[in-house]
This record gives structure tokens, sequence and C-alpha cells, in this order.
């Protein structure tokens, strides 16, 4: 019980002061999760990332609805348990975005044009863009990228997979669903064949 109180109010702290939608979460949500509480390690968090993003829905809450799953299972409690702390912790981080979008929109159209929320929305910008920034630095870990020296080959792949995306997605405007599609297809059939 004690875990989804937890659980429960450690996602409605990301949810009510996370800024910049499900990818500025995720470095709080590693925050709070991996170091913080150690409910999942660094390479579960990485996989769970992996599947929020190419699963439908934002991130952030597919993020927290997986986050609370593999919290509650890896605490040892039988799966409809698990079922339980992925609805508890996708809730939580809903609820400030609820409460405050029922709050605002009231207000929002007939102040938008204000000098004030513009000022607010403009000094916002540069924030989200550290947030996530921040969590794909985060995410460029040994156990995700390898190291130079310690696995040299899983560290060269990851690198040119990162450069060959970047590549793909800036310059040549390829769809990232096709991009995670061909890198998962291309790691599959490349680790199977090393490994």
């Amino acid at each position: 019980m004690t875990l989804f109180i937890e659980l429960f109010y450690t996602f409605l702290k990301i949810g009510l002061f996370s800024f910049g939608g499900g990818y500025g979460m995720l470095s709080v949500i590693q925050g709070e999760v991996v170091t913080r509480h150690g409910w999942l390690s660094a390479s579960e968090f990485t996989d769970i990332v992996a599947v929020s993003q190419m699963t439908p829905g934002p991130i952030g809450i597919n993020s927290a609805t997986y986050v609370g799953y593999t919290a509650v299972l890896n605490s040892g409690a039988q799966e409809w348990l698990a079922v339980i702390g992925s609805f508890v912790a996708s809730f939580a981080v809903m609820l400030p975005s609820i409460v405050l979008m029922l709050l605002v929109s009231r207000f929002f159209m007939k102040y938008s044009k204000h000098r004030s929320v513009e000022d607010i929305f403009k000094a916002l910008r540069p924030a989200v863009v550290g947030l996530i920034a921040s969590a794909a630095l985060l995410l460029m870990t040994k156990e995700n990228f390898g190291s130079p020296t310690e696995t040299p080959l899983q560290f060269g792949v990851s690198v040119a997979l990162f450069v060959i995306a970047f590549v793909a997605m800036k310059f040549f405007k390829i769809s990232p669903i096709l991009i995670l599609l061909l890198a998962g297809i291309f790691g599959g059939v490349f680790y199977g064949m090393v490994g």
C-alpha cells in the first residue's frame, strides 16, 4: 500500500511541475524512479522510454503507465497489483493537467493576448528546450550507448545509428516511425549475429 501512495505522490509532483510535454518529463521521471526511489534500473527505464515512444499516446503518460506497472512488479507483487500500479501512476500524472485545464481554459482565451501572459510563455520556452535536452543527455548512458573503452562495438553502432537517424529526420524528413522500425530491425539482426 505504501508503494501505491509513493507512486501517486511522485507522479502527481511530476505532472504538476514538469513543463514541455512528455519529453520534458523524462528527465524528471528518471530522476525520481531510477535515482531517488530505485524502483527501476537505468536499463529498465530506457526500455520503458523506447516502448512509450512506439505506443500510441503521449510519452509522459505512457512512461508513467509502464513505470507504475514495473515498479509494483519489481517489488514482488502479483501482476494484478502491477496493473493497479500502472493506473495509479497514470492517473496521478494526468490529474494536475486535468485540473489546470479546467481552471485555465475559461480564462485563457480571454487573456491569451495579454502582454504578461505572452511574456510568461516566452520565458518558459528556453526552459522546455533545456528539459528536453536534459532528457536526451540522461539517456546517453553506457547502458544505452555503450562505452568507447568497455564496449567499443556497441558504442560505435549506437553513435552511427544516432547520426543516421538525425540526418534522416533533419535533412531527408523521413518519418520517425519508419526510423524506429528500421533501427529496431537493424539492431535485432546485427546483435543477433554478433551475440
